[in-house]
């Protein structure tokens, strides 16, 4: 059985610095995962203005020899983008690497964790700041 990658899939930007916090988080979850035993890849794609798109990303990591890939699309909600663009994205990946399962989680703005999590930002980036 081959390891299972993950892409962190995000919209795109035409200023490179917009992927920054991508990487990072990217960086962050392969730390993770290696802590955890998975020493799986895990990528960035990007829907435009970026590379690489979708498709070379599930390529590439299904070259590595990933038997699984589960792409996360880190938008804040699903809106069009992830309800109709990503999935004919991710069927056409799935027709173009049969052998490979490719799995498609929901845009993380929609788990209760993330949503915590931004409270708890927003609570931090307020705390002890006098109005101006």
């Amino acid at each position: 059985m081959g390891a299972h990658g993950m892409i962190l899939f995000g919209h795109g930007a035409r200023d490179p610095r917009w992927a920054e916090p991508f990487g990072r988080l990217a960086a962050k979850l392969a730390a993770a995962r290696r802590e955890t035993g998975d020493a799986g890849p895990v990528g960035l794609a990007f829907l435009e203005l970026m590379t690489p798109d979708l498709p070379a990303a599930i390529a590439a990591q299904a070259a590595s020899g990933c038997s699984t890939i589960t792409v996360v699309p880190v938008f804040f909600g699903e809106g069009g983008h992830v309800r109709r663009d990503l999935p004919l994205l991710v069927e056409r990946c799935r027709q173009a690497h049969p052998d490979v399962r490719i799995r498609c989680a929901g845009a993380v703005g929609e788990d209760d964790a993330v949503l915590d999590a931004v409270v708890r930002y927003c609570l931090s980036a307020t705390a002890g700041r006098a109005d101006s």
